[in-house]
């Protein structure tokens, strides 16, 4: 844990990450953000590099009885990716495990449709895609999220964090290209909320509505310079006047 908090709050957090790559800006780039909490670090890496960005939903697998853990994830395309030592540990039965998966897959296809609205997938083919989220813990729902990522043929995908345990960054460098934390740790315990000043779980509603502020601030930062000797004025400075 650090001796003090690294990131005031999640946007903070897209800006120190953006500082580790900006080799990436103007580049062919995508960012794709894991619901809800990669949301916020991934909108403000995105507007500072000026890429587009899409959402990539993967979940953790919960353990029956203990839902802080998990023995697996599942992305949005049906990946699924179990932590055989774990599941070797809690000895859950098929039945007990399809379940767990099949509960998951309709939150996953929930939340699909609230954040995409039957919007078709971003174009990721020939291009790098980052991966971000708030933090890595046991790092599966990011591997779940990179090889579902790997199945749309990118050119390379890179998984960017703020905060990550060491033993997560070591697993998922081995599905990515590259991997890019602010903070790695080597901790017995490792808690990404630690990292942060201002923590909390992002509901739905709140993860949509950065999204949502994302596209709008996008679409502002993408037009055109209005002239002044034009004469026409920008019609978004024309709200309030009488």
């Amino acid at each position: 844990m650090p001796s003090l908090p690294l990131f005031e709050n999640r946007y903070d957090a897209g800006v120190k990450l953006a500082a580790k790559l900006e080799e990436y800006q103007s580049s062919s780039v995508i960012v794709l953000a894991i619901p809800n909490g990669g949301v916020p670090v991934a909108s403000s890496l995105a507007l500072t590099l000026d890429a587009e960005m899409d959402i990539v939903v993967s979940r953790k697998l919960p353990i029956p009885l203990l839902p802080g853990g998990g023995f697996g994830a599942v992305a949005d395309d049906g990946t699924t990716i179990f932590n055989e030592e774990v599941l070797q540990a809690i000895k859950l039965d098929e039945h007990q495990i399809n379940y767990q998966v099949n509960k998951v897959r309709a939150d996953i296809r929930q939340r699909s449709l609230l954040y995409r609205n039957n919007r078709p997938l971003a174009l990721v083919k020939g291009r790098t895609a980052i991966i971000v989220d708030d933090g890595l813990a046991s790092g599966y729902t990011m591997l779940a999220a990179v090889e579902s990522v790997r199945r749309r043929q990118p050119a390379r995908v890179v998984v960017a964090i703020p905060a990550a345990s060491e033993k997560a960054v070591s697993a998922v460098k081995k599905a990515a290209d590259r991997v890019v934390a602010v903070e790695v740790a080597d901790v017995p315990k490792f808690y990404i909320a630690d990292y942060f000043r201002y923590w909390n779980d992002l509901s739905d509603d709140e993860g949509l509505r950065c999204f949502k502020d994302y596209q709008l601030r996008r679409r502002e930062m993408q037009m055109p310079p209005i002239s002044p000797s034009s004469g026409v004025s920008n019609p978004r400075f024309k709200r309030g006047m009488g």
